[in-house]
């Protein structure tokens, strides 16, 4: 849902992509992959030409991998997390939406310190280990891996060789420099997919002024 405030992976990715195909924002905060399973028909159904859609993103696991005695409401067991996961791809597919055109992102890895600083002036104790939320990232690989789509692995990458606690505002959601490292990982992928579209409608200079039908229509 945050993806298109300022500076957000989303919006990053739709300025790149003006004039050639829309990003459409159906994120949900704090939404786990039970609940995303039940509505995702409603999201993208028939009706939504496959044609046309280039990619589909499905990015769960935060929430998902809340511990259960903490946080019971967000939690998923990781076999179900999994087996969602698998659920949302084959509904994917039932709508003529091929895995080739679909990627997983795994959770972010978790900055326990600041994410407990967060928890603790609410009155929680600490929700959330990153331990445990690699264990969801790597089942999120497994499916990607049993599934044939593509995976963007996240909670590995932000942590390799380097502090990852920049990536994070406050231990769990995206900083603007998380948000920036994921559009990059996230373009690299989609570049050669997108590389192709053709541009909409000319460029201003090319359009035929004296007679704007022959260039527009």
């Amino acid at each position: 849902q945050f993806s298109f405030q300022e500076n957000g992976w989303g919006a990053s990715l739709a300025e790149r992509l003006v004039r050639k195909c829309d990003v459409v924002n159906r994120g949900l905060s704090g939404y786990n992959t039970r609940w995303a399973k039940l509505i995702l028909p409603r999201l993208i159904n028939k009706s939504t030409s496959a044609d046309s859609t280039v990619a589909v993103t499905i990015f769960f696991g935060a929430n998902d991998s809340a511990l259960k005695d903490l946080n019971p409401k967000q939690h998923v067991p990781l076999e179900e997390y999994a087996a969602n996961l698998k659920s949302m791809i084959q509904y994917l597919k039932s709508v003529d939406i091929t895995e080739d055109r679909i990627i997983l992102i795994t959770p972010p890895p978790l900055q326990e310190s600041a994410w407990e600083k967060e928890c603790l002036a609410k009155g929680d104790k600490l929700n959330r280990r990153n331990a445990t939320t690699g264990e969801y990232a790597q089942a999120c690989v497994q499916v990607a891996r049993d599934c044939g789509t593509d995976v963007l692995d996240l909670w590995t990458l932000m942590q390799k060789n380097q502090d990852f606690s920049s990536y994070l505002s406050d231990g769990l959601h995206l900083s603007t420099k998380g948000n920036s490292f994921l559009a990059a990982q996230l373009w690299s992928r989609l570049e050669k997919k997108l590389s192709a579209l053709p541009s909409l409608l000319p460029y201003w200079r090319d359009v035929d002024h004296a007679n704007p039908e022959a260039s527009l229509l």
